[in-house]
């Protein structure tokens, strides 16, 4: 183990926010060293790798909050920088299609969302305009949402942390390194790794579904614990492709958090529908069966766990049915799209996405990101963390230069 430099500023992770607020720093201040720590051997290996890969409108997000100003903003932030360094992209648009008369209160609401929010273009439509973009959907009417688009995260994850070393050779990007400790001093912090003791001035923490566990051994007060939720996506096979042009979405059940199982056409040509939502027993498992005794402890411990279950016993049945259920799951794709059949849909890849959960069982909606002492973390950063990256990254930067002091 060797002492390394003393770099300004260190980042605890190598997902699109943690990469993102690097590159937001190293911007505004080009003389600092940054140094971003990724625990495996690649950047975006687990939400912003395993995410949907949609960049998302702001459509349902409530105005004023966070989610809602940092999504827009975001998303005209990303898609320029898309455009800019060439990282596969399209602005395709989606549709969000009702099926039922009962769904009509809520795709009202959310549009008006868009509206406050400054979505532009979208439009409602009637059955005839969502079938002439969709023709395989069956609906009773929906949203046409022409900003939306989809993304290679990854790329745009990698471009990042590129163009931090070439404004700053003297800034790092480590990987492979898991952040076993750090001892704060009065006017430095050592960062303890399995392989190597790095010194820095301040820190920032982006640790996404380790986010709680970093925030406590930092002594950040958090009564909430994340709690991770797995979705499992399936691959519509090349014949089916064809029954879908770019983005389904379903007018998603307000009592849930969870956008519902929908349609996305990748950047690199395939269709995955998904995922579904199911409380998972490892925080970085992306297999049905995974566990780690730590993670499944941590989660069934807690009290927030079973009052989310108490409160969504059916809805929480009925997921887990679906993720081992072939059948279930082609069931909830028919409501949208009734000429699928088991032959047109394969098992495809899960993420699992972090939840920041309260103790009554109710989650963190919005962003929330705290400063303590020499450090900020990123505490709750769930979807459209990864489209609202640039614009969180613009935040934190915000928040560097004045508890940092930064010049």
């Amino acid at each position: 183990m060797s002492t390394q430099k003393t770099y300004d500023i260190t980042i605890v992770g190598g997902g699109i926010v943690g990469t993102a607020s690097a590159y937001k720093l190293q911007l505004k201040y080009p003389s600092l060293k940054i140094l971003l720590i990724e625990k495996e051997e690649k950047l975006a290996a687990h939400q912003t790798g395993n995410n949907s890969g949609v960049i998302h409108s702001g459509l349902y997000y409530k105005p004023g909050s966070l989610k809602a100003k940092n999504c827009v903003d975001g998303r005209h932030q990303l898609v320029a920088f898309a455009k800019k360094y060439k990282v596969k992209h399209e602005v395709c648009g989606k549709v969000v299609a009702a099926v039922d008369e009962n769904e009509l209160p809520f795709l009202n609401k959310i549009f008006n969302n868009g509206l406050a929010n400054n979505t532009e273009s979208i439009e409602k439509i009637n059955t005839n305009q969502l079938k002439d973009i969709e023709p395989h959907v069956k609906s009773i009417g929906g949203i046409w949402v022409p900003c939306t688009g989809i993304i290679d995260f990854k790329g745009t994850t990698e471009t990042l942390a590129e163009l931090v070393i070439a404004h700053q050779p003297k800034s790092k990007i480590v990987l492979g390194e898991e952040v076993l400790n750090y001892v704060h001093g009065s006017e430095t912090s050592q960062v303890i790794t399995a392989k190597n003791r790095y010194t820095t001035k301040h820190m920032i923490f982006c640790g996404g579904l380790q986010a709680d566990r970093l925030a406590k051994k930092d002594n950040v007060t958090l009564n909430e614990r994340v709690v991770g939720f797995r979705g499992d996506y399936y691959n519509l096979t090349e014949k089916a492709k064809t029954k879908v042009r770019n983005l389904i979405y379903p007018v998603p059940n307000p009592a849930f958090p969870f956008l519902g199982v929908h349609f996305t056409r990748m950047v690199n040509g395939d269709v995955e529908c998904g995922p579904n939502a199911v409380l998972t027993f490892k925080r970085e498992g992306y297999g049905k069966t995974d566990f780690d005794l730590r993670d499944t402890m941590n989660a069934l411990s807690y009290s927030g766990t079973w009052n989310l279950l108490k409160n969504h016993t059916g809805f929480a049945l009925n997921e887990y049915r679906r993720a081992f259920s072939k059948r279930r799951f082609l069931k909830t794709l028919q409501r949208l799209i009734p000429t699928l059949t088991m032959s047109d849909i394969e098992p495809g890849r899960a993420g699992v996405r972090a939840m920041l959960l309260k103790e009554d069982g109710t989650m963190q909606d919005d962003f929330r990101i705290e400063y303590n002492d020499k450090s900020i973390h990123v505490l709750n950063a769930p979807s459209p963390a990864a489209t609202a990256c640039l614009a969180i990254g613009d935040k934190i930067c915000e928040m560097a230069t004045k508890h940092f002091s930064l010049k």
